[in-house]
């Protein structure tokens, strides 16, 4: 059995990956990490019964990994939290889940380090859903058929989204700029501004919107448009629990998704 710690538990994703770990045969969630509702119990707060665990508070984070022993943490917070969840949980030998996004490039080194040196094993990943992940590859191979093609990339969420451009968009100017030997990012266009050979990078906010991805490849006289859109969260929710049970298993280190699919 796969003992599971949850940061963010409160969150709308958290409750929801929460109840695909309850769902699971061989899993159990062992402590529900928040600064809200601490004290409550968990299933309470999602209203689906007392489940015995209680919300723990996020600042006591070390002495609740001490007590609980999970396997691995899965942390769908925001960046500030998660880089003090992330180390926390590697100075306790715990394995880790990362689905938060938004990192500096410091925030990511600090991660990465703090892991690495603790000998755990850790899947960081901007998006769960496998979906986005088979995106990724298609966009690489039409970068390598469309190089002299222009490139945008749209990307629409919900309102309350913090970070512009998502982690899942920044991925995909990634991957297009590799493929490509490398290419300016613009973000966004305002007065004069002549196209170049750059990538275009645009990000969409409103309502409730999961999570759209268009990537356009223009040329003369056509267009491509490559699309992924999330229906629900359900997508990510799935994609990081079947991580945690990966990770489990996997060599100290730091993973994407792409490993836990085999399609890296």
């Amino acid at each position: 059995m796969i003992k599971v710690a949850v940061t963010g538990a409160c969150g709308r994703m958290g409750m929801l990956i929460i109840e695909n770990i309850l769902r699971s045969g061989d899993m159990k969630l062992v402590t529900a990490i928040d600064v809200t509702n601490t004290g409550k119990d968990i299933g309470e707060v999602m209203r689906q019964g007392k489940l015995d665990v209680p919300v723990g508070d996020a600042k006591d984070i070390d002495n609740i990994l001490k007590m609980s022993k999970p396997d691995v943490l899965i942390d769908f917070t925001i960046a500030g939290a998660a880089v003090k969840n992330v180390t926390a949980s590697a100075r306790n030998k715990v394995n880790l889940v990362v689905g938060t996004t938004g990192f500096t490039q410091e925030q990511r080194k600090l991660m990465e380090d703090a892991i690495k040196s603790s000998g755990v094993a850790a899947v960081i990943a901007p998006n769960f859903s496998i979906g986005v992940n088979v995106f990724w590859g298609l966009l690489a191979e039409a970068a390598k058929r469309l190089s002299d093609f222009d490139i945008e990339i749209i990307e629409a969420h919900h309102n309350q989204k913090k970070d512009a451009p998502s982690g899942t968009a920044l991925k995909a100017a990634e991957v297009i700029s590799k493929t490509l030997g490398g290419k300016e990012m613009v973000y966004g266009r305002h007065g004069i501004s002549p196209r170049q050979k750059e990538i275009g990078i645009h990000a969409v906010r409103g309502g409730d919107i999961v999570g759209d991805h268009t990537v356009l490849f223009a040329g003369d006289g056509e267009r491509i448009e490559i699309k992924h859109q999330a229906h629900s969260r359900q997508a990510f929710a799935k994609g990081a629990v079947t991580a945690a049970e990966w990770v489990c298993s996997a060599r100290p280190g730091v993973y994407e998704m792409a490993d836990v699919l085999g399609i890296k």
